[in-house]
């Protein structure tokens, strides 16, 4: 005697919801329950490197900025180096004083996020191709079932960009535009500014990992 088999439904997913801010930024919405939070401030005065601001809006498929976004960052210190034991890099050092890693919300009111950091330096790759300075986004939101990945690169680093063997992946050269941030040098401390766009035109480049 054949048996069928029986297909089992899938489960409903659920999309990012108001516990990702209480548990994961709860001094951003109103809660102070943590002795060490996770912060957006990620340099001090002992951290090498140069001092600057990453901030932008995330932006979804009708236009409008969320106030709700949640963003994490990872990135190499001033030397390219990863603050991981994984990094196998022969060149640079290690800054004790660097995590390199950073979490922050979009602003309740102004839809802005802002990390205060260093600039990054080059990062060697597994395959001994040097990647221009960049930034590891990771971003979730009402609407997204999983988190997004994209990188920011850096405006006034041209020449370390049109050789990063990561952005020479994405075909359309006018796309790759949607992962530079551009620099202001108005204030006190540099600023590049990075918007990221859901969905739309303008979409920004995300990457599957």
């Amino acid at each position: 005697m054949v048996q069928s088999l029986e297909y089992l439904k899938e489960t409903a997913s659920q999309t990012a919801g108001p516990y990702v801010h209480i548990g994961l930024i709860p001094k951003q919405a109103g809660f102070d329950i943590f002795e060490n939070n996770f912060t957006n401030i990620m340099a001090d005065e002992n951290t090498r490197g140069e001092r600057i601001i990453i901030e932008g809006r995330v932006i979804d498929g009708t236009g409008t900025p969320l106030r709700d976004a949640l963003l994490e960052i990872w990135q190499a210190n001033a030397d390219g180096r990863y603050n991981h034991e994984l990094d196998r890099q022969n060149t640079g050092e290690i800054d004790a004083n660097f995590r390199g890693w950073g979490r922050t919300g979009t602003d309740f009111d102004t839809a802005v996020y802002r990390f205060e950091t260093i600039k990054p330096g080059v990062v060697t790759g597994r395959n001994g191709r040097d990647m221009a300075p960049h930034v590891n986004f990771w971003i979730v939101a009402r609407g997204i079932n999983i988190g997004l990945n994209t990188r920011m690169y850096f405006g006034d680093e041209q020449n370390a960009n049109e050789a990063d063997p990561v952005l020479n992946l994405i075909e359309q050269a006018e796309r790759r535009k949607t992962l530079i941030a551009t620099r202001d040098d108005s204030g006190a401390v540099p600023v590049y500014r990075f918007d990221i766009v859901l969905q739309g035109e303008n979409e920004t480049v995300f990457f599957d990992i």
